[in-house]
């Protein structure tokens, strides 16, 4: 059972030449490096998992004498960030202790990319949910108004998830099928094409596509 994807940062955007002159669009991502702190196992936990953590300076005063504990146990490093990845069937088997590092991925396989989208603060319908609004002329009185929001014999009440104004964004967003464009193991970066969720810093988990999706 072996890893399947690793915790990283999202460091920004840049391009790239392919080897034909297509200019490429691509996300700069630090992806990891990784250690495994706990293993999930079917006889204990009902399921095959791997808990990891992602290698960074903690202050040791920031973290809780349970937490303390956990990585102890573990024989790592107080770390900031852990997440959970499921375990894919391998030859080699996944241990407490063991390092997770970018050169799991190869140029051309695809990735899904989860995080946190960029806070948008309250918006309304235009902006959150792309009304065409009324007209603009004067005495309109419906340039950005929501509009209808129920019928009046039936169903006579307002339909549930019905699209109103209100908070926009920083909701948990998952990029899928990102093609990996470069992988360099020196500086633990992965260039992926096209845009990934959240602000350049923020922390992002990357995860292989499942061949029979």
């Amino acid at each position: 059972m072996s890893v399947n994807g690793i915790i990283g940062i999202k460091l920004g955007s840049t391009q790239v030449f392919e080897k034909d002159g297509t200019l490429v669009p691509c996300t700069v991502l630090q992806a990891g490096p990784c250690v495994v702190v706990d293993r999930r196992t079917k006889l204990r936990d009902g399921y095959d998992a791997a808990q990891l953590g992602l290698v960074e300076f903690v202050k040791p005063q920031r973290v809780s004498k349970a937490m303390t504990g956990h990585f102890k146990k573990a024989g790592a490093a107080p770390m900031k960030v852990l997440r959970e990845v499921r375990l894919e069937e391998s030859a080699d088997e996944t241990k407490v202790g063991d390092r997770v590092l970018v050169d799991r991925f190869q140029p051309g396989e695809l990735v899904d990319v989860t995080g946190v989208s960029k806070g948008k603060g309250f918006a309304g319908g235009v902006k959150r949910w792309h009304y065409a609004g009324g007209d603009a002329s004067h005495g309109s009185m419906h340039h950005r108004a929501p509009g209808g929001i129920g019928g009046s014999s039936f169903p006579s009440r307002v339909w549930k998830n019905q699209h109103f104004p209100g908070h926009m964004g920083h909701a948990q967003v998952t990029a899928k099928n990102l093609k990996v464009v470069q992988v360099d193991t020196d500086e633990n970066l992965l260039l992926v094409r096209g845009s990934v969720p959240g602000p350049s810093g923020a922390y992002i988990m990357i995860r292989k596509v499942r061949k029979n999706k």
